[in-house]
């Protein structure tokens, strides 16, 4: 019967991963899903891959490491040692390599067979195909198992089903373009670095990261490689039209590649034990990373795929074999923040971070400076993980960065609110945003506008939108983005729907109440898969759940347990988190102060930001709608911001004003300050 229900379970997610990719190819579809495909039940494990179509709502459970070892172990008689790094447990995939009831094993290629699983997400990752799926699609074929004939019968149909998916949904493959030529001579090295002036890097470094050149567009194209160290994507440079170097990564979105590049040792010419196999230096973009390959160093420098943005789990198998990681990112709060979020990923305990200053600048600005040794740098690399009692001597070189790059510490600016950066100073990670305001105010609307200003400048954000179908919200967020109905101008939906698409903001499918621990058990993955940094939860009534073992409790004690949780969230995995909670019913004529949020004290207490939207509309003839700035625990500035409401856009962006004799340009919003740019890493990605 458990086969029966197994195979009727997979047969429906077959079909409904079938429909759903023959009638959307879009990757990121504007009702993303962050849960997983299948319709079976599991926790921890959220594929959400561009390239693998979302499953309908299914509600994740908990995936045990503990049974995923004893699962993996119990078959070692059939499918040999498995091998557990920091982040996966790799062993050969009993689908292509076990067929249920032939005795022995398959003649196939075993190298091209293995699957790294995901210590914790539960995820795994195809190492033939990059294929990523989830830990109950392949848990059911590890043996051993029934030798009945009819559950024989029933597990040979279900791995065809499988191997029929898995050939459906392989990951992207972009080899390099093949009108270009590989840079395998010191002479054609140098004429390259010549042509695109890469001052300070040695032939010697392009030679062996197998780089390839197109002399009619002068670009240079680096291959990135998978764990078995086929082509997978590449990164391309090219001079832009300011002269920098503009760099792109070939896949744009989820690549599973990296570029490796062993450095020359120091000592070559003695006997000393070679580090390269074991210590790593994490970059973010190729400039840094030849930089490195130009200096002696006994490690491998290796080039993530998209820098400061994300970091796919499916490039985690190429990075177990190293027994220590320094991260060696931009000397800012950002790169900081990153490195340590990534250092989740990577397993702290094997990993380093150079501490941003001016005294370390990344590698290629080193390089060029001269003045800086990056040997030297590296030296002084520390530990990410910090004792449960620190000092101020060890809180010193953070205290330096901060005061050093106090306007990025500040957090990310808005382009459409120039008043919230005046105030509030910046969107900060690790925060707790509390938004409220009378029914029917616009604040769904408002939260639109000012996630996507966020999303606009790489700010990745996750929605839960509780009360309104992701639809809709969508098509609020993109006529935003647009600034004009769409419904009147649908030739260009296509075009915009593919911008919408780039941008890193994702969509939960829960509608209605939902217990907490679901919720947060979603926005944990989500945050680990994708790196989210902005969390987006309207609203919080609809969190609170309708279970029976809950209906005895305290309504104002389960609102604060959900405040604490997400106050927890925010602060350990350093991601701001925006609440959305009603106001207590009050007279129309008084206005809402931070004791008007529904519930007990907590949720103001809790708050590092309370906004509050006052619609004086209905209750005075020349009444406004602003924004109240209530609570400011970063700087204690507090003040309103009028909000003009622009229909056809469905944005209350602030608008230039109109100088005199002059044009408001069409109501285009506040230019932000200038900002100065750094020239050595010569473009953000």
């Amino acid at each position: 019967m458990l086969v029966k229900r197994l195979l009727c379970s997979y047969t429906k997610a077959f079909n409904r991963l079938h429909r759903g990719a023959s009638g959307n190819q879009n990757a990121n579809s504007l009702d993303y899903n962050v849960t997983p495909f299948c319709g079976m039940a599991v926790g921890r494990s959220f594929s959400s891959d561009a390239h693998h179509p979302p499953d309908d709502g299914q509600k994740p459970v908990t995936v045990s490491l503990y049974q995923m070892k004893k699962t993996i172990k119990g078959a070692s008689a059939m499918l040999g040692e498995s091998f557990e790094g920091p982040t996966c447990i790799q062993t050969v995939c009993p689908v292509c390599h076990i067929v249920p009831g032939v005795e022995g094993k398959v003649a196939t290629d075993t190298v091209r067979s293995k699957i790294f699983v995901n210590k914790t997400t539960g995820n795994f990752t195809c190492s033939s195909c990059q294929y990523l799926g989830r830990w109950d699609h392949i848990e059911k074929f590890f043996p051993p198992y029934s030798r009945a004939p009819k559950t024989v019968q029933e597990l040979r149909k279900l791995r065809d089903a499988f191997l029929e998916l898995k050939l459906e949904h392989v990951g992207v493959v972009c080899p390099v373009p093949g009108d270009t030529v590989p840079v395998d001579s010191l002479e054609g090295a140098r004429d390259v670095i010549r042509c695109l002036q890469l001052e300070n890097i040695i032939p010697e470094a392009l030679v062996n990261v197998k780089a390839h050149w197109h002399r009619e567009n002068h670009e240079l194209f680096i291959p990135m490689v998978d764990v078995e160290h086929r082509t997978i994507g590449y990164k391309k440079l090219h001079v832009g039209s300011d002269g920098e170097i503009c760099e792109r990564t070939v896949p744009e979105a989820n690549a599973s590649g990296l570029i490796y590049l062993r450095c020359s040792p120091s000592n070559a010419g003695t006997k000393a034990k070679d580090q390269s196999q074991i210590n790593a230096i994490l970059v973010l973009n190729v400039l840094d990373l030849l930089a490195l390959g130009s200096v002696k160093l006994n490690a491998t420098a290796v080039c993530l795929p998209h820098g400061l943005k994300t970091l796919p789990q499916q490039c985690l198998p190429g990075l177990d074999r190293f027994q220590r990681l320094t991260l060696w990112f931009n000397y800012d709060t950002a790169g900081w923040d990153t490195a340590r979020n990534f250092a989740k990923k990577l397993d702290e305990r094997r990993c380093m971070f150079v501490r941003p200053t001016d005294h370390h600048p990344t590698p290629y600005k080193a390089l060029l400076e001269e003045a800086t040794e990056p040997k030297a740098i590296l030296a002084k690399a520390q530990p990410i993980l910090h004792q449960s009692i620190t000092t101020f001597r060890a809180l010193r070189q953070d205290v330096l960065s901060d005061l050093q790059n106090i306007d990025k510490v500040q957090g990310v600016k808005w382009k459409r609110y120039p008043t919230l950066n005046k105030l509030l100073k910046g969107h900060r990670k690790g925060e707790l945003t509390v938004l409220t305001g009378p029914t029917g105010c616009g604040k769904t609307t408002f939260m639109s506008d000012y996630s996507l200003d966020l999303a606009q400048q790489g700010v990745s954000t996750l929605w839960g939108s509780f009360e309104i179908r992701n639809t809709r919200l969508a098509v609020t967020l993109l006529r935003q983005m647009v600034g004009r109905p769409l419904d009147e101008n649908l030739a260009d939906f296509e075009q915009w729907a593919d911008a919408f698409e780039r941008l890193p903001i994702y969509f939960m499918t829960f509608h209605g109440q939902q217990p907490i621990k679901i919720v947060m058990e979603a926005i944990e993955h989500a945050q680990y898969v994708h790196d989210i940094q902005h969390v987006i939860i309207d609203n919080l009534q609809f969190m609170m759940g309708v279970l029976d073992e809950t209906k005895h409790l305290d309504r104002y004690w389960k609102q604060d347990a959900i405040i604490a949780a997400f106050r927890t969230f925010a602060t350990r995995r350093n991601c701001h988190v925006t609440l959305v909670i009603h106001p207590r019913k009050e007279r129309d004529t008084d206005e809402l102060t931070t004791s008007s949020i529904f519930g007990g004290a907590k949720a103001s207490q809790e708050a590092d930001n309370v906004l509050i939207i006052q619609d004086k509309r209905l209750t005075s003839v020349r009444g406004k709608k602003y924004l109240q700035i209530a609570k400011n625990r970063y700087s204690g500035d507090l003040g309103i911001m009028p909000l003009d409401f622009d229909k056809a856009s469905l944005s209350y962006a602030q608008r230039k004003k109109k100088p005199e004799g002059g044009d408001d340009g069409g109501g285009a919003t506040e230019a932000p300050a200038s900002e100065p740019i750094d020239r050595t890493v010569r473009r953000a990605f």
